[in-house]
């Protein structure tokens, strides 16, 4: 008889057996602690916000988003032990499947647990593509939450001041306010203000529904939830954030477009300590119905169950669609082959086996700075990219002259199957509009405004610790709420690993005329004088830049957010 724990040297399990049982349950059991661990760390937040522990909160970050792996390798290996030879045998994977799928049907957040399963047996087995006989991740219709989050509710009955005086006071941190009734006017006034402007007035409004879970990110917190009024409904948040004397109302979010921007795909995750998760998403995707579920999970905290959803949708929509993958707008980039499904709202980008003349990293160096981008805080200017490996794609869905490219210039992650298109490591990300392209063709007002944007989102950048290290227009994009982001990482570094230094005066007539570098230049030098050669602009919006960022032009600049981030200065929120 085989010991417990462990599959029978000589028979392959069959269902009944209870080793099957035992397995099923210890992917749950460490399901589990995955799930306690990263409530552990979310839970982290509220002490970290009060006590303004801004540099802890990012360590947290990185943390949480690490313990996946350490869980599901503890776990892989576990399994590998109590199955023994039969380790790699889909028939046994396959009743592990049935096993657990029965068990945590109806169990609150099972979406979760069931990623967690698949990512087990695509670990385990090195599975290409997607195996629906042993993964869950072709269910393709998006589960329905089980319940509501935990909410409160209050009354409209004709004066909005003592409404919210009793929100900020039911919600009320160990911190207290600064100017309660400061506070309370602030948020007054900015939900008159966005009544009037996008719904039929303040006087319409009937309740506030507010989730009883605090969301903290970066340097603020947020109450979050909705408000109805007659015939009319809103998503609404309030933002807090520290002030002299005690926190402040840091500003209301009450239209779609501020709304979708805070849940977006430009910033780091939220700490919110959720019991259920998926009611959470539901909760906030009824009143963001533009935006993808998956990058609510991820906006969550939950980047795999993001990653699930995101596959799973691109999945749903190759079935319904007909066009071809094709190149992407934009400038053909030098380290990676970028394409886009000219239908479908994601780009896709794979790393060239050989890179520009002009470029020096390395492949290593490129997926690393990936994930340098996944794991620290974007502050609302860096695109959320999620890495997929061993995935597939049916051949003929591709544009010819484009998997040719594939195929001679990136086979170190592209290959043929038959009829698919095997990818060993693809980014998925938004889809953006490039800026130069956008300042090509948007009006003159637009133009304007994302050149100042453009500058505001390197500021932005640089509060945080980041230097995107290639200014070029190209590698900039456009949301369609109007926003800068930038999408190109590979020679993103941190501030503080950069040596910013002024242009040396030419010695003489030879040197200034030079087209070579007369000066030595070590690694991780930087000369922001030479930026204004890389803006790409016609000389009226190269004066506007310089004209409102010109600062950036200059050493002093980055010497002093180089400080500030070694220091641990709080950045802005």
């Amino acid at each position: 008889m085989a010991a417990p724990g462990r599959a029978a040297e000589d028979s392959v399990p069959r269902a009944g057996d209870p080793v099957v049982a035992e397995c099923a349950r210890a992917v749950f059991e460490a399901f589990r602690g995955y799930d306690r661990g990263f409530r552990d760390i979310t839970r982290r937040a509220a002490a970290r916000f009060l006590g303004r522990e801004w540099s802890a909160g990012r360590r947290d970050l990185a943390e949480r988003m690490d313990l996946w792996e350490q869980v599901l390798d503890a776990c892989v290996g576990d399994l590998r032990a109590r199955l023994g030879r039969h380790a790699g045998d889909r028939r046994v994977w396959h009743l592990l499947k049935e096993t657990y799928g029965a068990r945590v049907e109806g169990f609150a957040d099972a979406e979760l647990a069931r990623t967690f399963f698949t990512s087990v047996t695509r670990r385990s087995l090195g599975t290409v593509g997607v195996d629906p006989l042993i993964e869950f991740v072709l269910d393709l219709e998006p589960a329905t939450a089980a319940q509501a989050p935990p909410t409160r509710v209050y009354l409209n009955w004709g004066a909005l001041e003592p409404l919210f005086a009793q929100v900020l006071e039911d919600f009320r941190l160990p911190l207290p306010f600064a100017d309660p009734a400061a506070c309370v006017a602030r948020v007054c006034d900015g939900v008159r203000r966005a009544a009037r402007r996008h719904y039929r007035g303040p006087e319409t409004l009937l309740r506030v529904e507010l989730m009883t879970a605090v969301f903290y990110q970066g340097t603020r917190a947020f109450l979050v939830g909705k408000v109805e009024g007659e015939e009319w409904r809103a998503p609404f948040a309030v933002g807090l954030e520290h002030a002299a004397g005690g926190l402040a109302v840091e500003d209301v979010y009450m239209s779609d477009d501020d709304f979708s921007i805070l849940f977006g795909f430009t910033r780091a995750s939220f700490f919110v300590d959720l019991h259920t998760v998926s009611a959470a998403v539901h909760f906030l995707a009824a009143l963001l119905p533009d935006k993808p579920v998956d990058e609510l999970y991820s906006v969550l905290g939950r980047i795999r169950q993001g990653k699930t959803e995101r596959y799973r949708y691109l999945a749903r929509h190759l079935k319904r669609s007909t066009d071809r993958f094709v190149h992407a707008p934009g400038d053909k980039g030098m380290v990676m082959v970028v394409f886009t499904l000219p239908s479908y709202h994601l780009v896709f980008k794979v790393i060239r086996d050989r890179f520009g003349h002009s470029k020096t990293v390395t492949r290593q160096e490129v997926i690393d700075k990936y994930r340098l981008v996944a794991r620290h805080d974007r502050a609302g200017r860096l695109i959320d990219t999620q890495a997929f490996r061993l995935i597939e794609f049916p051949r003929d869905r591709f544009d010819p002259e484009l998997l040719d490219e594939l195929l001679t210039q990136a086979s170190r992650s592209v290959s043929l199957a038959g009829d698919r298109v095997v990818i060993d490591l693809v980014y998925m990300e938004r889809k953006l509009r490039p800026l130069n392209l956008y300042l090509r063709e948007a009006t003159r007002v637009r133009v304007e405004s994302a050149v100042r944007d453009y500058g505001q989102a390197i500021r932005d950048l640089a509060a945080n610790n980041i230097f995107p290290g290639d200014m070029l227009l190209k590698n900039f994009g456009v949301t369609r709420h109007g926003r800068v982001i930038f999408y190109d990482f590979d020679e993103i570094a941190l501030i503080t690993e950069c040596n910013f230094r002024a242009l040396p005066r030419a010695r003489d007539d030879e040197d200034a005329l030079s087209a070579e570098t007369w000066f030595d230049v070590a690694p991780g030098d930087v000369f922001p004088e030479q930026f204004r050669h890389f803006l790409g602009m016609p000389e009226p919006l190269k004066a506007l830049f310089v004209d409102t960022h010109g600062d950036l032009l200059r050493p002093a600049f980055w010497r002093g957010a180089q400080e500030r981030a070694r220091d641990g200065e709080e950045p802005p929120g």
